[in-house]
């Protein structure tokens, strides 16, 4: 099991990366491998900018995972998504590119990232990805959550 002492961004000044950083990913492992369980993370700050205007992107992001052996250590979580500030991305190409990272870092057995973008001409655009380990019953429930996964959308009056 790897000590704590050994997690860069936890417990340090904060240092921000001016563009995007998979590098900044830290993990921890998992106490609790025999038990399936979810780590939910909501950051509701997250901005990206357009890749055609430059104009800047607002989102919720929410991250779910069942671990394996490995876990996302969440300060380096924070760092990974702010450098995201000045890459200029679709709003589909960051939940991609966030997910993919994740399953490098991780080996999760299961994990969906979902953004929920605010209006820019009148349009919000909500990407969903997800991910089951393959060979697993995770397989099967990232299929069924991707078929289903929006069967009952939110009324979006808030946005």
């Amino acid at each position: 099991m790897r000590d704590k002492l050994e997690l860069d961004a936890l417990g340090k000044k904060t240092e921000y990366k001016d563009d995007y950083a998979p590098e900044v990913l830290e993990t921890f492992e998992n106490k609790h491998p025999e038990n399936d369980y979810f780590v939910k993370f909501n950051c509701p700050e997250f901005t990206s900018l357009c890749p055609i205007t430059g104009q800047p992107d607002f989102a919720t992001i929410y991250i779910s995972y069942v671990p394996n052996i490995y876990m996302v250590e969440s300060k380096s979580l924070k760092l990974y998504l702010f450098s995201f500030r000045n890459r200029g991305d679709f709003h589909e190409d960051c939940i991609n590119i966030i997910m993919k990272d994740l399953i490098k870092l991780m080996d999760p057995k299961y994990i969906e990232v979902w953004g929920k973008f605010t209006p820019r001409g009148g349009i919000s655009i909500d990407p969903y990805a997800n991910y089951g380990m393959p060979g697993t019953d995770w397989e099967n429930v990232a299929y069924n959550r991707m078929i289903m996964h929006d069967m009952y959308p939110e009324k979006v009056d808030n946005r």
